[in-house]
């Protein structure tokens, strides 16, 4: 799904992951679900490429529900993986700690398992090779990404600022759509480590320019960073 000029959007307002595409080649922004591998082939397609134009994969953090298919675009393309270093064992191993799951209403909560199981969300591979990035990098892959750590959903959750896409994906640091509840609009996420810290860490992506503010969970929201910043903090 085309969002913008050089900027598209896999999955939907349950997982999302998105696509940097520029003329030097295209840089991911986390992997969704193991069934979003489907639709990343689509996008590809429809933009004239292949996964071979595919330069760098970032992740936003390590949870399942965001390293669904990098594991089998490291291993069949040889597309490095780029997470923080906090979180590089999360995304090895799949271990976390147990988080309280907060409000639910049944309905929200049966279809996001639904979609999991409907995209293989079961059946994760964890990633068996990570690049180590830290708070304040630029990488050296397609639209300059710029790393910011946001500390509090995982201890690596990161913002990935790409100031040429004019966007800014915040993985699971805030949500526009909480998945086990269905409310929707700016506010914190689910299964977060810390919730203090992770709303602390909304302070460091205030002063960000961007358009366009991409979570993992939600619809991307048209808007700067420093106003989704606020309305997370007054939900």
């Amino acid at each position: 799904m085309r969002l913008a000029p050089n900027l598209h959007r896999l999955g939907n307002d349950l997982v999302a992951c998105y696509l940097v595409d520029t003329p030097d080649g295209i840089t991911l922004i986390d992997a969704g679900l193991p069934g979003h591998w489907r639709d990343l082939q689509r996008e590809l397609q429809a933009l004239g490429k292949s996964a071979d134009d595919i330069r760098g994969l970032v992740l936003t953090h390590g949870d399942s529900d965001h390293i669904g298919f990098a594991e089998r675009l490291r291993r069949e393309h040889g597309v490095p993986v780029y997470v923080h270093s906090a979180d590089a064992a999360r995304a090895r191993t799949g271990e976390k700690p147990k988080t309280p799951f907060g409000p639910m209403r049944i309905g929200p909560t049966l279809g996001f398992l639904g979609y999991s199981i409907s995209k293989n969300g079961l059946r994760t591979r964890h990633v068996a090779e990570v690049t180590e990035i830290g708070d304040g990098d630029v990488l050296d892959l397609p639209g300059s990404p710029v790393i910011v750590g946001m500390p509090g959903h995982s201890p690596g959750s990161v913002g990935v600022h790409v100031p040429a896409a004019g966007a800014l994906f915040v993985g699971d640091a805030l949500t526009t759509r909480h998945v086990l509840t269905g409310r929707t609009g700016p506010q914190p996420a689910p299964f977060t480590d810390d919730p203090d810290e992770a709303l602390a860490s909304l302070d460091r992506i205030a002063g960000l320019e961007a358009s366009w503010v991409l979570p993992g969970h939600g619809t991307p929201w048209e808007t700067s960073p420093a106003d989704v910043a606020t309305a997370v903090k007054n939900a």
